[in-house]
C-alpha cells in the first residue's frame, strides 16, 4: 500500500503513539535519495569530467548539493555511470579524448586514456575514488551491470582486432566469433565484481579461443554497435549497417541476440534481426517490454482507427517482447509515434506503478530554449492487449537536450539532466493523470557544464 505525504505522517504518528500504550519501541526509517550527474566542465580543458551530486527532499523534490561534490570523474568525457543495487560502489565510464584533444573519437582516430573509475559511496552520498580499470577494445561508450550485481559489462565500439597490423584468421577474434570473412567488429569487455572491495577482474571468453587454445579476453559483437541491453537471459546489441562518423553512434537498424549466463555470452542466432528502421538511437527495457527509439518520421494514415491522430510524426517508439533465442516479438501495437512537436528520442522511463511511460527527446544541438527538446508522456495499458496512448497533454518540458530521465526513490518526482543548457530539470508526477508539473521542485538547477548521464541512489537511514 502506498501513502502520500499526509497519509505517511498519520501512519507514522499512529505507530509512535502506540509506544504510550506499551509498545516497546518505535523505529523510524526514511529512504534517502541522491541524484548523481556526470558531465564535463565548460570552463576547464576540453572533456574534463566531473560527477555532481544532490540530496533529494522527498517532501518537495528540491535538490541540495552534497558536501564535497562535484568531484573529478577520473577521466575525460564521462558517458555512463552504474551504481550497483544495495552497493556502496559506483562506476563511471570515461571515454577519453582523441589525438586532437576532443571527444569526437572515430575508429581511425580513437579515444585515448579511456577508463572505468570506481568510487566508494559514503553514507552521506559523498564519492571517493578507488581504482581505475580498462576495457579491452577502443572507443568504449556504454556500461551496465547484470541483475545479480556480480558482473559489469562495457561496450567498445572497436575491438582490438580493428587495429591489428596484419590479419590472421586463427587469432582474429572477429573471425573466430562471428564467422569467416568478418575482420572487424565491436566488443564487450566483461568484469567480475568483488562484492567486498568492488574491484573488477577481467572475465575471459570461455566460448571462443584463439590458436593454441588461448581464450579471448573480450566478446566480439558485430561491427558498428549503437547500444546494448541486458535482460536476465539475453543480451541484445543494436547495430548500424554503416559506421557513424563519431560518437554519439546512431543509425541502429538491427539487433543481434546473445544468450547470457554468469558473465558469458553466446551468439544465439546466426543473423541479425532487422527492425525496419534506419535511425535507431537506443534499446531500453521497461518491465517486460523492450523499446527501441527511432529518430525518423512515421506517418499515421487517415484511415487508421487508434489512439493517435493521422499525420506525420518526427520519430517513433517500437515495442517488443523477447522470444525464443532472444528474438524480438512485436507487441500488439508495435509502432508508437513520438509527440509531434519533439524529436530525437534518446531515453525512456516507465514510472514505478507501470501506469505511465515518459520518453526524453533531445531535439537539435541548440543551446538554450530548444523547442524540440522535451518529454513525451504515454498511458500504458496491458489489458486486453498492450498499447501506449498519449497522456493529455502529451508534451512536458525539460531542459535543452536531455541526456537521461530518472524517478526518485519515493516515486513522486522525475529529473532530467540536460546537455545543451547544462542543467537539471525536476518535475512532480501527478499519480492520477501522469502529467508532469514543476510545483515546488524549483524546475531548473545549473551545472558546471554539459550533462552526459544521471542515476538515482536510494538509501535507508
Amino acid at each position: 500500500m502506498k501513502f502520500r505525504k499526509f497519509g505517511k505522517a498519520l501512519l507514522m504518528g499512529a505507530l509512535c503513539v502506540g509506544v504510550i500504550f506499551g509498545v516497546s519501541s518505535c523505529v523510524v526509517s526514511y529512504s534517502t535519495g541522491y541524484l548523481y550527474v556526470t558531465g564535463t566542465v565548460t570552463a576547464q580543458p576540453s572533456g574534463n569530467g566531473i560527477i555532481s551530486g544532490y540530496r533529494i527532499d522527498h517532501n518537495t523534490g528540491l535538490l541540495t548539493t552534497i558536501n564535497g561534490l562535484p568531484v573529478s570523474s577520473g577521466g575525460a568525457n564521462p558517458v555512463r555511470a552504474v551504481l550497483l543495487t544495495g552497493s556502496r560502489f559506483l562506476y563511471v565510464l570515461n571515454r577519453g579524448l582523441n589525438a586532437g584533444g576532443n571527444g569526437d573519437c572515430t575508429t581511425a582516430d580513437p579515444c585515448q586514456n579511456a577508463n572505468i573509475t570506481q568510487f566508494a559511496v559514503g553514507g552521506n552520498g559523498i564519492l571517493t575514488p578507488q581504482h581505475t580499470f580498462f576495457t579491452q577494445g577502443r572507443n568504449p561508450f556504454r556500461l551496465l551491470a547484470d541483475s545479480t550485481g556480480n558482473y559489469l559489462l562495457a561496450l567498445d565500439h572497436d575491438s582490438p582486432d580493428n587495429y591489428a597490423t596484419s590479419y590472421n584468421p586463427n587469432t582474429n577474434g572477429c573471425t573466430l566469433a562471428l564467422g569467416a570473412g568478418v575482420t572487424t567488429c565491436g566488443d564487450i569487455t566483461i568484469f567480475q565484481i568483488n562484492q567486498t572491495t568492488g574491484r573488477l577482474s577481467l572475465v575471459e571468453n570461455a566460448q571462443v579461443t584463439a590458436a593454441g587454445g588461448v581464450p579471448l579476453t573480450y566478446f566480439p559483437v558485430p561491427v558498428n554497435p549503437v547500444e546494448f541491453l541486458l535482460t536476465s537471459t539475453y543480451l541484445l546489441t543494436l547495430t548500424a549497417p554503416t559506421q557513424p562518423a563519431s560518437f554519439p553512434y546512431t543509425g541502429g537498424s538491427q539487433v543481434w541476440p546473445y544468450t547470457y549466463a554468469s558473465g558469458q555470452l553466446t551468439l544465439s542466432q546466426n543473423s541479425a534481426q532487422p527492425l525496419g528502421i534506419a535511425q535507431g538511437t537506443a534499446i531500453i527495457s521497461a518491465q517486460s517490454t523492450i523499446y527501441v527509439l527511432d529518430n525518423e518520421p512515421i506517418t499515421i494514415p487517415s484511415n487508421t482507427n487508434g489512439a493517435f491522430s493521422p499525420g506525420v510524426y518526427p520519430s517513433q517508439i517500437l515495442a517488443f517482447t523477447v522470444g525464443a533465442n532472444g528474438a524480438l516479438q512485436a507487441q500488439t501495437d508495435p509502432v508508437v509515434p513520438d509527440d509531434p512537436t519533439l524529436s530525437n528520442p534518446i531515453q525512456l522511463l516507465e514510472e514505478s506503478k507501470n501506469k505511465y511511460l515518459y520518453v526524453a527527446n533531445q531535439g537539435d544541438n541548440i543551446t538554450g530554449n530548444n523547442p524540440q527538446s522535451g518529454i513525451a508522456g504515454y498511458n500504458v495499458y496491458s489489458s486486453p492487449a498492450f498499447n501506449l496512448q498519449f497522456t493529455t497533454p502529451s508534451r512536458f518540458g525539460s531542459g535543452s537536450g536531455p541526456q537521461c530521465i530518472v524517478e526518485d526513490p519515493s516515486d513522486q518526482f522525475i529529473y532530467t539532466a540536460n546537455m545543451y543548457d547544462s542543467s537539471i530539470t525536476g518535475q512532480i508526477i501527478d499519480p492520477n493523470s501522469g502529467n508532469l508539473h514543476t510545483g515546488r521542485v524549483n524546475s531548473d538547477y545549473p551545472l558546471q557544464g554539459p550533462a552526459t548521464w544521471c542515476l538515482i541512489d536510494g538509501r535507508v537511514g
